[in-house]
């Protein structure tokens, strides 16, 4: 029996469906592994389909895919470190598993199902697996390594099972998203199961972007003291090792490098970065382009692809209107200028006009409205669609979650586009990152240091211009008090008499409640986009778009 272990940390960043790539990946960390005289390699959950595959795990071919790429990766460690990798797995029983697989010497040495299946949010895990027995120890080296797959490790009952069956050591694979909680809160639930257990825990995430979740790794390890004594860094693939001992009874891992955890909005930005890199990278864009207006929204999203893909991969494109201001121009080009990014300018007013004469006869004498508004926003989309598809690019929108939300958007107009890379980002906090922006250059950001954002863009009041003197303000609340409203509503369901009580009018909360509810049918059809909170809009905040349930008429009938 092995009184010293030393256990590489795999911190990856898979993608769904590449199977080469992702064994590829797991060749350079055994590789890597055996130059460290390394024991054994622990990887995230499902690295070989890469996580979560949906319902593409399914498909019969897939998953003969996935079993042959088990087996040639089982042969990799014929001579060398062990490997503790995720897989789906079609058992004999003719259930599909979310499956842990400890390859060792050259072949399957233990097999696990994850128990706790996760259906919440955007998981729903039971859609496609069934769930596992409650596991024992598998033995490693005469040692009981307690292997919990990602939800078994956020509630007691694997882990306390696991402790009882005689377990050693808990080591944990997760492919765990990023929210602006998620790092405080998976260290709290970690150190619960070693409080709890009395073991030193090994947990491994993933890292990188998937669609329209990020995965921030943040893997580390807890002594049974409860202290941290290693942690890779975020949103960054690497290797770690870690030394461990044991002495009478109980396993002890050396102190090794512990990355900080950096406070907001650093981790935000961060993730934004890494979603908009992974999404372009892996599904083989080569730039994006984007509608810049001179507003703080289109300023952050260039700034975010400038430090996600370089500035030569940022295509800015002026569309001005009759409305658009002098101070626009000004903003976008400086704006541009400070970020190394390319910028075109293609006025849109003989499309607008042409579009205009074409539905006179029909229009009639009504008077003009939201329609002609709504035809620059889509005259705009079309221009942009045809850079997209002429050179290749990725169409970045521009819009922020707050005007999404209340549906200050146009569908088929400035929604149009392939990735929205604000989606889940409130109006405040595009100001809070802007202003971190200018300050700070993101870890393996590729943009340039120094201020990005020009000054005017954070103090202008914002505006559509989509019409004479037009501003936000017009038709919505100011955005700190229409943010806190969204976030009561969205990420908390409170109520309207509750979200009232915390000091909000009335009138206010109710024509917000109703445009919220009211847009449903717009944010059906946007673009992906990087979900940063617990309630982005798509699986996690599943809505009916026919939907005639309000409170807040309710409530007012009651008001005196």
């Amino acid at each position: 029996m092995a009184d010293a272990l030393s256990i590489v940390l795999a911190q990856l960043n898979p993608t769904v469906g590449d199977l080469d790539r992702n064994v590829e990946g797991l060749r350079t960390a055994l590789r890597d592994a055996a130059a460290a005289r390394a024991d054994l390699v622990v990887a995230p959950e499902l690295t070989v389909a890469g996580y979560p595959p949906e319902d593409l795990v399914m498909r019969p071919a897939f998953q003969l895919a996935v079993r042959e790429s088990i087996e040639r990766l089982a042969l990799l460690t014929a001579g060398g470190p062990a490997l503790l990798v995720g897989a789906p797995w079609n058992a004999e029983d003719g259930r599909l598993y979310n499956a842990a697989l400890l390859l060792q010497d050259g072949k399957i040495a233990a097999l696990q199902y994850k128990h706790d299946l996760p259906n919440y949010t955007v998981f729903d895990e039971k859609r496609v697996f069934a769930a596992g027995p409650m596991p024992a120890p598998i033995l490693f080296k005469g040692v009981k390594l307690g292997l919990l797959v990602c939800e078994d490790m956020w509630t007691a009952p694997v882990a306390t099972a696991l402790k009882k069956a005689g377990a050693e050591i808990l080591v944990v694979m997760n492919a765990s998203p990023f929210d602006t909680r998620q790092q405080a809160d998976r260290l709290a639930a970690a150190s619960k199961r070693v409080s709890e257990t009395g073991l030193p825990l090994l947990y491994v995430n993933q890292v990188g972007g998937q669609d329209e979740l990020v995965f921030d790794g943040d893997s580390f390890v807890l002594n049974a003291d409860g202290k941290v004594v290693v942690r890779a860094a975020a949103f960054r693939s690497e290797q770690v090792v870690t030394k461990w001992s044991k002495s009478g009874t109980a396993w002890r891992c050396a102190p090794g490098a512990v990355a900080a955890h950096r406070s907001e909005p650093a981790p935000l930005y961060q993730a934004l970065v890494a979603g908009l890199r992974d999404y372009a990278g892996k599904n083989g864009f080569r730039g994006v382009v984007l509608g810049f207006s001179g507003g703080v929204d289109s300023g952050l999203t260039a700034a975010i692809a400038a430090d996600a893909l370089g500035s030569d991969a940022v295509h800015g494109v002026l569309l001005p209107s009759e409305f658009t201001s002098e101070e626009s121009f000004t903003d976008a080009e400086e704006c541009a200028s400070l970020l190394g990014a390319r910028l075109a300018t293609i006025p849109i007013h003989p499309a607008v006009d042409a579009f205009n004469q074409m539905l006179k006869a029909v229009f009639g004498s009504r008077p003009a409205d939201v329609t002609e508004e709504n035809i620059q926003a889509r005259t705009r989309a079309v221009a942009l669609m045809a850079l997209s598809n002429k050179f290749g690019y990725l169409l970045l929108t521009t819009g922020n979650k707050s005007e999404l939300a209340v549906g200050y958007a146009t569908i088929y107009g400035d929604m149009a586009g392939g990735f929205s890379v604000l989606k889940d980002v409130y109006k405040t906090d595009v100001y809070r990152l802007c202003r971190w922006r200018n300050a700070n250059v993101p870890q393996g950001g590729l943009g340039p240091k120094g201020q990005v954002i020009p000054d005017n863009m954070l103090t202008k009041a914002p505006t559509a211009e989509l019409k004479p003197g037009q501003k936000d303000s017009d038709s919505l609340p100011p955005y700190d008090v229409l943010d806190d409203i969204l976030r009561a509503l969205i990420e908390d369901e409170l109520p309207v008499a509750t979200v009232v009580a915390r000091g909000h009018d009335l009138a206010t909360v109710v024509k917000v409640e109703s445009l919220l509810y009211g847009g449903e049918h717009k944010r059906r059809q946007g673009a992906p986009g990087v979900r940063v909170t617990r309630r982005a809009f798509g699986r996690d905040r599943r809505y009916p778009i026919t939907n005639r349930f309000r409170e807040g008429p309710a409530l007012q009938k009651k008001v005196p």
